[in-house]
């Protein structure tokens, strides 16, 4: 019998299991605002470490927690016209690293869109998140590669991680890879199919898992929720 048995460490006389998090920031967001939307509840003001430390006795009795990775991006192309969003979000980002989680940057790339109908013909220019899926994938093997944890949750419902997981899978055999889906994304058949033991969260435990409306920083300084996310 393989001892520790597969997805568990042994330090001393106890065994556990060492759990990161990495969390596709827009893919929650998306989530949260589908809340706002259905349930008229805001909660935007999400404390993204209380939520995840919920989940661990749902993953495993036996789950300690290690890391939890954010990834998201700067709208820098608002700056001009919606600075108070910038600010949010960068009070927001502050608010979690606060908590111990790791904010990943990446950037948003302008794009051409062309539309082609019947009563309309015209090129946009819009904007796009860019890098998250790369960035996750990457860091996914950077965790397994230098051992620093045992399961990965990623916290996504974006089937386009797929492939990085699957040779995740094949090259570490030893870890253990889930997807926790936010409320109100997809949940694709094929997520399951590739990580059996992920599930779907509950809009509830966002309610249950938010910032106090002041928080303080190491530095002394304080940031309150938004009244726009009250």
């Amino acid at each position: 019998m393989q001892w520790p048995p597969q997805g568990y460490v042994l330090e001393g006389f106890l065994l556990y299991m060492r759990v990161s998090f990495l969390i596709d920031g827009f893919n929650l967001y998306g989530s949260v605002v589908e809340v706002l939307k259905s349930k008229s509840i805001n909660c935007k003001w999400l404390d993204v470490h209380s939520l995840l430390s919920s989940y661990l006795p749902l993953i495993d009795n036996k789950a300690r927690l290690e890391e939890i990775y954010f990834f998201t991006a700067i709208q820098d192309y608002l700056k001009k016209q919606r600075p108070d969003k910038i600010r949010r979000h960068l009070d927001y980002i502050k608010c979690l690293e606060s908590t111990g989680v790791f904010v990943e940057r990446g950037k948003f790339k302008k794009k051409d869109v062309y539309y082609n109908n019947r009563n309309c013909k015209i090129w946009l220019l819009k904007h796009e998140e860019k890098e998250t899926d790369v960035a996750v994938a990457v860091k996914l093997f950077e965790l397994f590669h230098l051992n620093k944890c045992d399961l990965c949750a990623i916290v996504s419902g974006d089937t386009d991680l797929l492939p990085a997981v699957r040779t995740a899978q094949i090259l570490f055999p030893a870890k253990i890879i889930l997807f926790i889906i936010p409320y109100g994304r997809s949940h694709s058949k094929e997520l399951s199919n590739v990580a059996p033991r992920s599930f779907k969260m509950n809009f509830q435990q966002y309610v249950n898992h938010l910032f106090p409306p002041n928080i303080q920083l190491a530095d002394g300084t304080t940031i309150s929720q938004p009244n726009e996310w009250k």
